[in-house]
């Protein structure tokens, strides 16, 4: 099978020619958020060995992690990190990524996967509703035509991902019964996991190779990585957020509609904090 043209788009489809520098380049809030995803992105071999090696059996959904959402994954890795060289060229960014992956590499494991794989079904649904609302964030963010294109097209690709794994979840759920309580506290379990790593370390890396002379400095690299996040949070979906994460609970529609507008308000209030 020819993956490239498995893909929805491709990297070769972005005119990088076209980017309206004069809209990027000093906006280096925008260059953590860009740069920190790209290495993210970058490393998705990684997690995704391990769920192919955890749904050991299962050949539809390794065969869809292999064959698709790997090579997916990989490109939004390689896009973004084309995207960075080109508007913010004295970045090494292969510098920074090995640092990066160095570390990533050593948490990055098996153990922090859901030993139910039902339940690690729908903490892939959190994964993924945590991408597709970053994704829309950026595109809310940036009025560069290029990047808006490219965050337009990593945002669809993740609410498709999240898709095929709630459907995989709902088989799951299905064949092993569990219940409500037991999806409620995996899907807690990953918030909790997104908000503290994955960003945390590959923002720490970009600012490590942005700022040496600040190497160790945790107060600097708060301030810079906070005022990042603020960027983001501002723009975040609360809505679509909530409902995303609201969905693998399948809750009776009354409930779920009555949740959804105070939990927004509530997720708002917690990424603006």
């Amino acid at each position: 099978m020819n993956y490239a043209t498995a893909l929805p788009w491709t990297l070769e489809s972005l005119d990088l020619d076209r980017i309206e520098l004069a809209r990027v380049r000093h906006d280096e809030d925008l260059f953590f958020l860009l740069c920190s995803s790209s290495f993210v992105e970058s490393g998705s071999e990684l997690y995704t060995q391990n769920l192919i090696d955890h749904f050991a059996g299962d050949q539809d959904l390794q065969t869809w992690l292999s064959q698709h959402w790997e090579h997916e994954e990989l490109q939004h890795g390689r896009a973004l990190a084309a995207y960075v060289r080109r508007v913010w060229p004295e970045f090494d960014w292969d510098k920074g990524f090995q640092a990066f992956w160095n570390e990533y590499g050593a948490v990055c494991t098996a153990e922090q996967l859901e030993p139910c794989r039902g339940l690690e079904l729908a903490a892939r649904c959190v994964v993924e509703t945590g991408t597709a609302s970053l994704y829309r964030a950026l595109n809310e963010i940036t009025d560069e035509p290029v990047l808006k294109l490219l965050t337009n097209h990593i945002k669809s690709d993740e609410v498709r991902h999240y898709k095929h794994f709630y459907q995989y979840y709902r088989l799951y759920r299905e064949r092993d019964g569990f219940g409500r309580y037991k999806v409620f506290r995996a899907i807690l379990r990953r918030v909790n996991e997104i908000k503290s790593e994955d960003s945390d370390i590959a923002l720490r890396h970009v600012f490590n190779q942005c700022y040496p002379q600040h190497l160790g400095n945790e107060i600097e690299f708060r301030r810079i990585s906070d005022r990042a996040q603020g960027l983001l949070r501002r723009h975040i979906p609360a809505g679509m957020t909530v409902k995303m994460l609201l969905k693998p609970l399948d809750l009776p529609a009354r409930l779920q509609s009555a949740l959804e507008k105070p939990l927004a308000r509530i997720t708002e209030k917690l990424f603006l904090h």
